[in-house]
């Protein structure tokens, strides 16, 4: 079996420079994976091959704040309406029309709004984790899909979000927490999911009431790293460009809810998705829970061409079950998205 190469490319305009993984063919069909908080196009790397040998010319960026690409030192330039940019003049570097795009965490948001801003540069989308119609419309529209009886109002006043109320709160404390050790940051939090904890607060509900991330404590806790999420190698790589980086950026990604929300206004099609769109739940992921919780209710609605899938694993999915989302996205495409089928 061949090998596949996977290239080290940047593109620059006079607004950012995007770096970016590539594999695969060139002129095949592309797919562009977009990562989430606080990770890097790294992220992708068990994606990529994988699709680079179906015959897809398979891409993940560094996202602005993250990596080799361009970081900013204002809040508002980690906002919705500027990150879509970054990608839409990544596709257009590429020389192409349209890609499938493929988000996770904050990536999620990020292809939701490209889907439906720029449907016309869509040929589908698919999302792990962050359903359509929460996040990227910003918090207060998730408050309503909090499952109270687990997240009573007078406790949790906005529920399992409670640590993006933190970081508005109290940006400098929560991003200081991350950086005095990017290290065991990046250790204690790529870890595989564990069932059992669905009728249990997330520990991401908790962070406000500990006056801050790990109990309040000033760095994170020392562990064990979980070797079936990330290698060392790979461990060490997240944690030199996350120290080198710091966590201003990748955090300030949670501090444009207002502004996030008027852009998701904007949207064309009164928001309704008519693409093929595919979305995998992660059993285990207690924060953006989608099985007791009505989190995906709406996205039920406003995706016309929908496509779920359940996937037994933590927030981490790509890289803590690579197998699973490879087959899920493959017979996703074949089936719903058969015109990009590469040849």
């Amino acid at each position: 079996m061949p090998v596949t190469t996977i290239t080290e490319n940047v593109t620059r305009s006079a607004r950012h420079t995007n770096f970016y993984l590539s594999a695969g063919p060139e002129d095949g069909p592309l797919m562009i994976f977009v990562h989430g908080w606080p990770e890097l196009s790294l992220s992708w790397r068990h994606q990529l091959p994988v699709m680079a040998g179906l015959g897809f010319h398979a891409v993940a960026p560094d996202m602005r704040g993250y990596g080799r690409s361009s970081i900013y030192v204002r809040h508002e330039d980690y906002a919705q309406r500027e990150v879509v940019a970054d990608m839409i003049e990544l596709l257009d570097a590429l020389g192409h029309e349209k890609a499938v795009w493929i988000g996770h965490d904050w990536g999620s948001p990020t292809v939701w709004n490209i889907a439906s801003h720029h449907p016309d540069r869509c040929h589908a989308v698919a999302n792990l984790c962050v359903p359509y119609y929460s996040l990227e419309r910003g918090l207060d529209a998730c408050l309503p899909l909090i499952d109270r009886s687990l997240y009573p109002e007078e406790k949790f006043p906005v529920g399992q979000w409670e640590y993006i109320r933190f970081y508005e709160e109290n940006f400098d404390k929560a991003s200081a927490v991350f950086d005095a050790n990017p290290y065991n940051t990046a250790k204690a939090l790529f870890r595989k999911g564990k069932d059992g904890h669905r009728d249990k607060p997330a520990l991401t509900s908790l962070v406000r009431h500990h006056g801050g991330w790990y109990g309040g404590a000033a760095e994170a806790p020392d562990i064990p790293r979980d070797g079936d999420v990330v290698s060392e190698a790979d461990l060490r790589t997240y944690a030199a460009f996350l120290k080198r980086n710091g966590f201003f950026g990748p955090d300030s990604y949670y501090m444009n809810n207002k502004a996030n929300a008027e852009y998701a206004a904007e949207a064309l099609n009164d928001g309704y998705l008519d693409m093929p769109t595919l979305f995998l739940l992660a059993e285990y992921d207690y924060t953006c829970e989608c099985i007791r919780a009505p989190l995906a209710e709406p996205m039920k609605q406003y995706c016309r061409n929908l496509t779920s899938r359940n996937i037994a694993c933590g927030h981490w999915m790509a890289q803590e079950k690579p197998a699973e989302v490879n087959a899920a996205l493959t017979q996703w495409l074949v089936t719903s998205v058969p015109e990009v089928w590469p040849g």
